[in-house]
C-alpha cells in the first residue's frame, strides 16, 4: 500500500559498534550485503549502514506503486527530489525532501 514505511537505514561511523548496540537492545541480527551494509534479518525491515555524505541520519523510505507519479507529486507540492535510481533485482527509489527540508524516500518494488 502507499505511503506505508517498507524500509529503513540506520547510518553508523563504525557499523560493528552499532550492530552489537542493536542486537543488545533488539536482539537484531544481521547479514552483510555489499560493502558494510547490514540486513536486519530477524526484526525491522531495514539495515545498518556505514555514514557518509549521502547517509547522515536515519532515512525512511516509503512505498509507493508509481515512483514517477509520486516524485511529480512531491516537486508539485514544493519537494525536491533526486533522480529516480534504478536497484537491481529491487526496485527503483528516489530521495526526497518535503517542503519544509525533511528527508525521505521512496521505493518502488520490482515488478
Amino acid at each position: 500500500m502507499s505511503g506505508q514505511v517498507n524500509w529503513f537505514e540506520l547510518p553508523a561511523d563504525d557499523t560493528a559498534r552499532a550492530r552489537a548496540f542493536f542486537a543488545g537492545v533488539f536482539g537484531w541480527e544481521t547479514s552483510p550485503m555489499g560493502e558494510d551494509y547490514h540486513f536486519i534479518t530477524n526484526g525491522a525491515k531495514g539495515a545498518i549502514a556505514a555514514k557518509d555524505a549521502q547517509l547522515t541520519q536515519p532515512r525512511i523510505y516509503f512505498h509507493t506503486t508509481d515512483i514517477d507519479a509520486s516524485v511529480r507529486k512531491v516537486t508539485d507540492l514544493g519537494g525536491k527530489s533526486d533522480d529516480v535510481q534504478a536497484v537491481p533485482d529491487v526496485g527503483r527509489i528516489a530521495h526526497c525532501w518535503d517542503d519544509q527540508g525533511t528527508p525521505f524516500s521512496l521505493y518502488e518494488p520490482k515488478a
